[in-house]
């Protein structure tokens, strides 16, 4: 009987744990909710999908900014964008990242692509 009852145990476990992984690896913007359709697009093709999903090096291809400060993939750089009023309640991401109410945001972003690397950054989704 005490076998069965540490069988269960784990076995709960283990399913907790993979609800958790799986709910840990969906796509979010920055304020946790559902990534959008352009997102959702993205990560159905190929390699703008692996592009897209890849967080680990120093720029956010999907958005066009360095990773660190992306408001749409990193919840702590949203919370601290909330944090000094630097916040687009209507497009869900820091205002000063809001390529959509002001496109010319998008140079102060590039120019600084360039200087680390030399070259034009890749375009943004």
């Amino acid at each position: 009987m005490k076998t069965l009852a540490i069988e269960w145990r784990v076995g709960l476990g283990s399913l907790i744990g993979a609800v958790l992984l799986a709910a840990g690896c969906t796509s979010t913007t920055g304020d946790g909710g559902p990534a959008g359709p352009a997102a959702q697009e993205a990560e159905a093709t190929g390699e703008a999908a692996a592009a897209a999903d890849d967080h680990s090096g120093w720029w956010c291809v999907e958005h066009g900014v360095p990773e660190e400060e992306c408001s749409l993939c990193n919840a702590r750089a949203a919370a601290r964008f909330k944090e000094k009023g630097d916040w687009c309640e209507e497009h869900h991401r820091a205002e000063s990242q809001c390529f959509i109410c002001d496109p010319k945001r998008a140079e102060r972003f590039a120019a600084l692509y360039e200087a680390k690397f030399g070259e034009k950054p890749p375009k943004a989704e």
